[in-house]
């Protein structure tokens, strides 16, 4: 990702990014004040075709906003952005995968992953287990655009993307506290058991970052599609362990509204789940194994 990408976007994250912002989007008010921003930025065209940024620059954008839980459809702007020219202006697109998009009623169009797209739609509220907006769309007077192949494994992809960010953030946040907090005289950093979760954490965080690299670097190749669906599922699995010891290493703390835990360690269970959850790419992966036999299971892992 390009230094000067990345150090605008965290600049733009980390002083954008507010708990009034997170509590406004569990409440179904749309972020427009950190859009706005994005917008002035240019960030939103991150990927676009006159860029000049690639994968690697939309999908690192995408590991900084995991690292502030930037509660924008930012994944689905910036893919959108790939597909149809005008995406994001005047406005931005989101995306819906199997009907469910986020932020619908926020958007200017809504793209569809069969490939329809239009300004027109009805929806029915949901959400994700973060408790930001979703709905069940249904596209009105729709008018058909090419859509790659690859976009709902490029939305899985973001998914790993955004997941790699947060485990980052949480790795960070229970370095802090285990520092910073004393049990017995002593900080808990001491404590061999916190040491060891801490440990632990820590090969689940970089275990993500290879997994993303590894995918990102695939994008466009014929082994795109396989490292995304090994990327997704080791990714989603260190987003489970991850969350667990980072909720162990704060206690009862780490749940409360006030602090900022739960806002990384609920996207991390929403984005888990989003575009196919672990079993689901580890399933499709063993078919692509079991398919070629067993004496091609060694060359299909190193891409021979």
């Amino acid at each position: 990702m390009d230094r000067l990408l990345k150090e605008t976007a965290e600049r733009v994250f980390a002083d954008h990014v507010t708990r009034a912002a997170w509590d406004d989007a569990e409440s179904g008010i749309f972020p427009a004040a950190l859009w706005a921003v994005v917008e002035k930025t240019g960030l939103h065209k991150v990927g676009g075709a006159d860029s000049g940024t690639g994968w690697d620059d939309l999908f690192g954008l995408l590991t900084v906003a995991g690292r502030h839980a930037v509660p924008l459809p930012l994944a689905e702007m910036l893919l959108a952005g790939t597909v149809v020219a005008d995406a994001n202006a005047a406005g931005f697109t989101t995306i819906a995968a199997g009907g469910l998009a986020p932020w619908p009623t926020a958007a200017r169009q809504v793209l569809s992953i069969e490939g329809q797209v239009s300004s027109e739609f009805g929806c029915a509220p949901a959400s994700n287990l973060a408790g930001e907006p979703f709905a069940w769309v249904e596209l009105l007077n729709p008018r058909p655009v090419a859509v790659p192949r690859e976009l709902p494994t490029l939305l899985a992809v973001s998914r790993v993307a955004l997941m790699a960010g947060a485990l980052e953030r949480v790795l960070e946040m229970c370095i802090a506290h285990a520092t910073e907090r004393e049990q017995f005289g002593r900080p808990i950093a001491k404590f061999q058991a916190v040491q060891h979760g801490l440990a632990v954490l820590a090969g689940e965080v970089a275990a993500a970052g290879s997994a993303r690299d590894g995918c990102v670097a695939a994008c466009g190749t014929p082994r795109f599609v396989d490292e995304a669906a090994a990327a997704k599922a080791r990714v989603g699995e260190a987003a489970g362990i991850g969350a667990e010891l980072a909720h162990q290493v704060h206690g009862a703390m780490g749940f409360t509204h006030e602090h900022d835990l739960h806002r990384f360690t609920r996207r991390l269970w929403a984005w888990r789940d989003e575009h196919g959850h672990e079993t689901v790419w580890q399933t499709r992966l063993g078919r692509r194994v079991a398919a070629g036999g067993a004496d091609r299971v060694w060359d299909f892992i190193v891409g021979a």
